[in-house]
């Protein structure tokens, strides 16, 4: 029924401009004492003859059953007629409140779900729930699938479907100022001296005959790759999106690695510590993984290494899905990500905006990719400390500390 009285709204509302055309005509008609021959009466009380063309009016099917009707045509003489509008009575009006209302918390519950920032408070949520529902391994899954199931369910319910065709009104405006905002983060890359053809090279001041094809346009390009693997543009952009991704896991894991073996030094219960040693722990024995040492602050610590790797699988293969089918993937859920898959922006992934001004992002971006170089350095000396010493990482740093004259990489070559 919302559906007639919205069809009929569009109606008067498209035509209400012409009412004064119709009337100068019917009083015309009136003065002649015979309306025009051609003058043909809508059900809306509007004359047809005296419109042109385009603004005939067309009576939609359902406006007969409107009973006090939005739009109620009151005859005033023989040949002319007012329309004048009206709510109706009943419900008709909250409904369509209720609607938009639906619409705008499904947005606003979609951008929330999709937000990086969800899955940290969702963890400490996620953490409280499993305590109360007991450490059932069908219960983790099921939570740790909850973001991508219910993203899905939005974008296929009604609402969602709403959300959606909001988005695709308002895409090719977004995308202009995506667009504006991309020229202006170029003419700061053009600014910068960590761009372009004077930027700092891998060999500094010395003389080499740099790669034509590595022209400075990303950050941290410093003219190397002597095996020629980004030759092509194709090539290019795989490898930087994947050092891109592995500096950002390492400069997470670098530190990962070192703050259980930290706490445990300051007296917590950790389990066990040593970053290398726990997978081989967990598979040979009882044991339970709490975060910081805190009883009961785990989420799958208590499980086997297969169930906690599958809660990993279900509860990242939604944001790799992501990655993987691109920045569009969200729009059907209402979300326009205006940059790239490597630098995507907006609110989910800047929500402090530490990046709004383009020359900072442009600077952020090189500083971003060389800690991200360091920290998969770091893990490598992390591996080959643990494969010679048999000890972590602090373990290994307290020891030169204590002896630095014998406790170093000579201690440990072949004599």
């Amino acid at each position: 029924m919302s559906g007639c009285a919205q069809s009929a709204v569009k109606s008067v509302a498209r035509n209400r401009h012409v009412n004064g055309h119709c009337g100068i005509a019917t009083r015309g008609a009136r003065r002649r004492k015979n309306p025009p021959a051609a003058c043909t009466t809508s059900s809306f009380g509007v004359d047809r003859g005296s419109l042109p063309v385009s603004f005939h009016l067309t009576t939609p099917p359902c406006v007969s059953k409107l009973r006090a009707g939005r739009l109620r045509a009151k005859k005033v003489d023989d040949a002319e007629f007012v329309i004048t509008e009206k709510l109706m009575d009943s419900e008709k009006a909250p409904a369509e409140d209720d609607e938009e209302v639906a619409t705008s918390f499904t947005r606003t519950l979609a951008a929330i779900v999709a937000n990086p920032l969800f899955y940290v408070v969702g963890g400490f949520a996620m953490i409280k729930i499993v305590s109360m529902l007991g450490e059932q391994v069908g219960t983790i899954l099921a939570l740790s699938a909850l973001p991508v199931v219910g993203l899905t369910l939005i974008s296929k319910s009604g609402a969602g479907l709403k959300v959606k065709a909001g988005l695709e009104d308002r895409l090719p405006a977004l995308e202009a100022e995506a667009e504006v905002e991309r020229a202006k983060q170029l003419i700061a890359r053009q600014n910068s001296p960590f761009y372009g053809r004077e930027r700092p090279k891998w060999l500094g001041p010395l003389a080499y005959e740099y790669p034509t094809y590595l022209r400075g346009e990303v950050a941290g390009d410093c003219g190397f790759d002597p095996l020629g693997l980004s030759s092509t543009p194709k090539a290019f952009a795989r490898n930087y999106e994947c050092e891109l991704l592995h500096a950002r896991w390492a400069m997470l894991a670098a530190v990962g690695a070192i703050i259980p073996e930290y706490l445990a030094m300051t007296g917590l219960d950790i389990g066990e510590p040593i970053w290398w040693k726990v997978g081989a722990a967990k598979l040979s024995g009882d044991l339970v993984l709490n975060y910081a040492g805190i009883e009961g602050f785990r989420i799958a610590g208590k499980q086997g290494l297969w169930a906690i790797a599958a809660c990993q699988v279900v509860l990242m293969g939604g944001p790799e899905y992501a990655r993987y089918v691109g920045l569009k993937g969200l729009e059907p859920v209402g979300i326009f990500i205006p940059g790239d898959s490597n630098y995507p922006g907006s609110a989910l992934f800047d929500p402090f905006k530490l990046a709004a001004d383009p020359s900072t992002l442009a600077n952020q971006a090189v500083a971003e990719i060389k800690h991200g170089r360091i920290a998969m350095l770091t893990l490598l000396g992390y591996a080959a400390q643990a494969a010679v010493t048999g000890k972590g990482p602090l373990e290994n740093l307290m020891d030169f500390i204590a002896d630095p004259a014998h406790n170093n990489v000579l201690a440990y070559l072949p004599k």
